[in-house]
């Protein structure tokens, strides 16, 4: 079973319109309504590609209520830990000339609604997947990530973690499955910058010298690399298209390599996570098993 965690889910309101006017009444072209935060995209992409997954988290009001609704309707399974206070964020995404993007803060999460998240963690067997991704809301503590992957140390749970510098480092000597950093993060966890293939490949494979057992890197319009646990190198290019959409590329990416990963063989993981984030920087929302497809075959 595959399990995802978002920590601070979002309605994603996304508004099409021509100039923004600071100071004047802007009226939209369009506008979409999307469920969001990192895990929970992953969970879609899955859904895309055929594979079941549980969406954990935090949730709290009438935007937690319909972001729940909202999964349900799509075949999501959910077990969010409802939170009394507050209500989940809202995120306005403004596409006009520029993209510009306001985002909520979410409800307080406490000591007590973390502990009921570990206590759903608890039921995790060996053989499951758990995809932790995305930053960490100011109210959970800082080591939270290291908290989980500690606690199922001792059961044969395959990790995944995206996300930032501090609290990605900090969870290598837990010996996660995949890690994802783009190039720019990579470069700023070792204080470089990471812009050629071989400074790429180098500091990748010090992320796996660390504890990492496959660390994917993507790399926006270079394609992405890949350092599998055999310590082979794997290249591949990016898919040719109009990028209408940064949100969730990466997520997508990630569902994509795990869902191609089940059958053990890296090269096609690899390009079906970039074709799985192509098709989500190519559409208006997340990416469809169709988009999908039709990039995947031309590689």
């Amino acid at each position: 079973m595959f399990y995802t965690v978002t920590f601070n889910p979002a309605i994603d309101y996304v508004v099409h319109m021509g100039e923004v006017r600071l100071g004047a009444t802007n009226r939209s072209e369009s506008e979409e309504m999307y469920f969001g935060g990192k895990g929970i995209n992953v969970s879609i992409v899955l859904r895309e590609l055929g594979i079941e997954s549980k969406a954990l988290g935090f949730t709290a009001g009438f935007t937690g209520e319909a972001i729940e609704k909202g999964l349900a309707d799509m075949g999501i399974e959910t077990d969010f830990v409802w939170l009394e206070k507050g209500n989940s964020r809202i995120n306005v995404k403004i596409k006009s000339a520029e993209e510009t993007e306001l985002n909520g803060q979410g409800p307080d999460i406490d000591d007590k609604a973390v502990a009921a998240l570990f206590e759903k963690l608890d039921d995790l067997s060996d053989g499951d997947t758990l995809i932790l991704a995305g930053s960490i809301p100011s109210t959970l503590p800082a080591d939270i990530y290291e908290r989980i992957l500690e606690r199922l140390s001792h059961k044969k749970v395959r990790t995944v973690v995206d996300a930032t510098k501090d609290l990605l480092l900090n969870v290598l000597k837990y010996k996660p499955f995949l890690i994802k950093p783009n190039n720019h993060e990579l470069g700023d966890m070792f204080g470089v910058e990471a812009e050629t293939d071989e400074d790429i490949e180098k500091y990748a494979r010090k992320l796996q010298e660390m504890g990492a057992v496959n660390v994917l890197v993507s790399m926006a319009g270079d394609g992405a690399m890949l350092i599998d646990e055999r310590g082979v190198m794997h290249r591949c290019g990016v898919c040719k298209g109009e990028v209408k959409n940064s949100v969730g590329a990466g997520d997508s990416m990630v569902a994509g390599f795990m869902a191609g990963i089940q059958n053990g063989d890296y090269e096609y993981a690899l390009k079906l996570g970039t074709a799985s984030g192509g098709a989500t920087a190519f559409s208006d929302g997340l990416a469809v098993k169709e988009k999908i497809a039709e990039l995947f075959e031309t590689f």
